[in-house]
């Protein structure tokens, strides 16, 4: 694919001397601009529309996520900001990421290839009408290990409530990643049709159960059991697939 062109904007000097210096070592992005504000960016874009912003949030006359709220969709936004309580607020604006200051190089190239698999995902419909984009593409964002991550749904197992924490259990890694949370606010957040809780601590990912035996989602070694309240519904999702 021909290279994402991009801008940076952040009212930091020095932050955003780096990103712009981050732009221009990573070989598939261009850049085509950088700004001490949103308001001379806006100005830019209305006659050389760009493909990928990465942006500060807090900054003078125009917060990062107002501006991200006007933005054309075609232009999509990675967040880099010092600050982690607008995450949630980066989700419902489709942010492709939401990089916490200090960035590295490494986290910073990590983002880009999200974006740059976005954009072939993206180009891929535009030229296939009948395609569509990969699951992938739906995500959720944690805040585990002092760091907020982004878990796309398909790499998750399942759920495990423990008081006002949640273990989450992914396809990637043998750890489980724990976050302060109750299961029955994460249950409401996640999509029904993917999503099921099956017992009063435990909500699994239906598209990754692979074997069940004797009432029990088996993972590996982990047996997740199916509570008698939770039964039902879950036997009904297995009759609507089974041959």
């Amino acid at each position: 694919m021909n290279k994402i062109t991009c801008i940076a904007i952040d009212d930091e000097p020095l932050a955003l001397g780096l990103v712009v210096g981050y732009i221009e070592k990573t070989p598939f992005l261009e850049l085509h601009g950088q700004f001490d504000n949103p308001l001379d960016a806006m100005e830019f874009m209305e006659t050389n529309p760009v493909q990928l912003l990465f942006l500060d949030i807090q900054m003078p006359d125009l917060i990062g996520t107002d501006f991200a709220r006007i933005l054309d969709k075609k232009s999509k936004v990675i967040f880099t900001t010092a600050y982690d309580n607008y995450a949630v607020e980066g989700f419902k604006l489709e942010a492709l990421d939401y990089l916490l200051k200090p960035i590295s190089y490494e986290i910073f190239l990590n983002s880009a290839q999200r974006a740059k698999k976005y954009f072939e995902l993206f180009n891929s419909k535009s030229n296939h009408a009948n395609s569509s984009i990969s699951s992938d593409e739906e995500y959720l964002f944690i805040k585990a290990d002092y760091k907020i991550r982004r878990i796309h749904y398909s790499d998750i197992l399942y759920f495990e409530g423990l008081k006002d924490y949640i273990q989450l259990y992914l396809k990637s890694t043998k750890a489980p990643l724990i976050f302060h949370a109750t299961i029955k606010s994460v249950e409401a957040k996640l999509p029904s049709e993917r999503f099921m809780r099956v017992h009063r601590s435990f909500i699994v990912n239906l598209y990754n159960v692979r074997t069940i035996e004797r009432s029990k989602i088996v993972y590996g070694k982990q047996r997740i059991p199916i509570s008698e309240n939770y039964k039902k519904i879950f036997d009904e999702f297995i009759k609507k697939k089974f041959l």
